[in-house]
């Protein structure tokens, strides 16, 4: 099988594998919002909202952030829902054209959006300050919405020039102050620059991987939780 490049595991693909994985999510979104607990357990609706790292690119569905997020809150008395609406290739500008389409064909609004946007961004070499305008937007329509949000922030590596990558690495803390959100740094800590705990690609997690982002980033989850009305 031929090995898959760098840009062509994260950033976006031509229009024909772009409605493609619109069709995937569209029909996993589907799935996992119909989802539901009883009336009396119902009580969080977690939207998360983000790229590859979000959907689970090449795991099993059962494996992805978003089911094993919902499993761990569950294990922990916390009755959720978790819904995946994550979009493979997905840059903050793709996120910011669905973002509408995504929260109006919810059942109800979400008690948290966990917001993980901005890796393709880097990788394709777009200006920070395209990111941060998009980024800024999504978080201004679901503040507007009256939506709580988690910020899930992304480091840019190391081969990405010194300036770029400071002005990079600013956007997600300068976001949550000015939004006024939490901010989980960096949603692939730790996941990253461990080979064990990543699919061959060498960006994307394993299943395992998922795991470990998932109990790194579940205190957070469930102080944003605590703070949502």
């Amino acid at each position: 099988m031929k090995s898959l490049s760098r840009s062509a595991v994260l950033l976006p693909k031509p229009l024909a594998y772009r409605a493609l994985a619109l069709l995937v999510y569209a029909a996993i979104w589907a799935v996992s919002s119909a989802v539901s607990l009883p009336a009396s357990a119902q009580q969080r609706t977690i939207l998360a909202f983000g790229d590859s790292l979000t959907a689970g690119y090449q795991l099993r569905q059962s494996d992805g952030f978003a089911p094993q997020l919902e499993t761990a809150l569950r294990a922990e008395g916390i009755p959720a829902n978790v819904i995946n609406a994550g979009v493979s290739g997905d840059t903050s500008a793709r996120g910011l054209e669905r973002l509408d389409w995504t929260l109006n064909r919810l059942d109800r609004k979400p008690d948290l959006v966990i917001l993980e946007l901005g890796a393709n961004d880097m990788l394709r070499s777009l200006s920070p300050r395209e990111t941060l305008r998009n980024l800024n937007a999504i978080l201004e329509e679901l503040a507007a919405r009256d939506i709580e949000v988690l910020l899930a922030g992304m480091l840019a590596p190391s081969q990405v020039g010194e300036d770029e990558a400071r002005y990079f690495n600013a956007v997600y803390p300068f976001l949550a102050k000015r939004h006024d959100v939490p901010l989980y740094p960096f949603f692939m800590r730790e996941a990253a620059f461990r080979p064990h705990l990543l699919l061959e690609d060498g960006l994307h997690p394993n299943a395992e991987g998922v795991r470990r982002i998932v109990s790194g980033i579940l205190p957070a989850v469930r102080r944003a939780l605590d703070e949502a009305p």
